[in-house]
């Protein structure tokens, strides 16, 4: 299941597509950089976000 988190640098609210792939809520893909990191595929920054963990580290 997809998890939610919100980008801190945007104000935007994220969904994640796959375990290191999310879209948020203006269309832009993120890729998974750490539990509170994310990286913009369009503009290459770095953005702060609320939590994403990994599956893996959750078992």
């Amino acid at each position: 299941m997809g998890k939610h988190f919100f980008d801190f640098e945007d104000g935007d609210f994220a969904h994640s597509i796959s375990d290191n792939m999310a879209i948020d809520s203006d269309g832009d893909l993120l890729m998974r950089m750490g539990d509170n990191m994310a990286m913009d595929l369009a503009s290459g920054e770095l953005q702060i976000i609320s939590g994403w963990s990994n599956d893996e580290d959750e078992n």
